[in-house]
């Protein structure tokens, strides 16, 4: 049966890129997703932007995949990353700068769109109110305080970059979660126009492994303190970072590479399930919407743990 695995990679602007070594090394995963991004992050590449015009994305990309590059590209491990920030045209050319100085090639693929602070009017006329969320209140009340405007994009432009061929993708802001799903509908298959319930499951399931690596350390035992539990996390110094298996059947195994810290295991991924949720039966994205109270867990042991959706 078909089936793709895919590794976390950061989970913040700064974070350590060491144990997506390990992943690489030990872990067999086809794809590294990495999440560079928060709106306080983006705040940071504006202040970057407006003293540099070439700046805006975030400066941990080229010395991350300057390290790892070798070894994934060995391995044929691809990347999905959000690390383009407010400019992923720059990032691109920064990247193919430092490959092309060191002899390296990669067909690398930037996604923009994301992008709609010179947007708003065209969008409000067209009937888009941009309202706030909470409140209700215009943006006109705003306007002159925005610092950045962004839509956080889905998995589709991910997975048409892949389809083209691309080794690493770039991105600005897209749903943290889209960073695997994109490589998972790939190389699936699965179609992202859902039509059946089926198809759905899938999505959400696929949105669900997104969100267990999206956040580096915290999928496999980093989060875990929040119970009063880290002492009983084994290594978190040498925390190894969570990997997803899925297969076309609509399971997923979440896991990590053999020999590192951490546990991945029912109650450690559970906690991680539930980070930045309001509504655990709405979890928004712009592919799917996800009730996680769908999911089934089941502890394996040896730090693995599958998921399936449906009860």
């Amino acid at each position: 049966m078909k089936s793709v695995r895919i590794g976390a990679g950061l989970g913040f602007y700064g974070d350590s890129w060491l144990p997506i070594r390990a992943t690489i090394e030990r872990g067999d995963v086809r794809y590294i997703a990495s999440d560079h991004l928060s709106e306080l992050t983006l705040a940071i590449l504006r202040k970057d932007l407006a003293k540099d015009a070439s700046a805006g994305y975030t400066r941990d990309l080229v010395p991350m995949l300057t390290a790892l590059w070798p070894l994934a590209a060995a391995r044929g491990v691809r990347f999905v990353l959000n690390a383009g920030g407010l400019n992923p045209r720059g990032a691109g050319e920064a990247l193919v700068a430092a490959f092309r100085a060191k002899g390296w090639r990669a067909r690398i693929a930037v996604v923009t769109g994301d992008n709609v602070l010179e947007r708003i009017d065209v969008l409000r006329a067209s009937g888009n109110t941009l309202r706030h969320m909470d409140t209700g209140a215009e943006i006109d009340t705003v306007r002159d305080r925005l610092v950045f405007a962004n839509a956080y994009l889905g998995a589709r432009p991910i997975t048409q970059a892949l389809a083209a061929g691309a080794d690493i993708v770039l991105t600005g802001r897209v749903a943290d979660a889209a960073l695997s799903l994109g490589p998972i509908v790939h190389e699936l298959g699965w179609p992202l126009a859902a039509r059946t319930q089926e198809e759905w499951d899938r999505l959400a399931l696929g949105l669900t492994v997104g969100h267990l690596l999206e956040c580096s350390g915290q999928g496999s035992g980093g989060n875990f303190g929040s119970a009063g539990s880290w002492s009983e996390v084994p290594d978190l110094g040498h925390i190894g970072y969570p990997l997803a298996e899925v297969r076309e059947d609509g399971v997923a195994l979440i896991t990590k590479a053999t020999g590192t810290g951490g546990r991945v295991s029912f109650d450690t991924v559970r906690q991680q399930l539930l980070y930045e949720v309001q509504n655990p039966h709405g979890y928004f994205s712009p592919d799917v919407v996800l009730d996680l109270g769908s999911l089934r867990l089941t502890d394996l042991g040896n730090d693995r743990v599958d998921i399936l959706l449906g009860l």
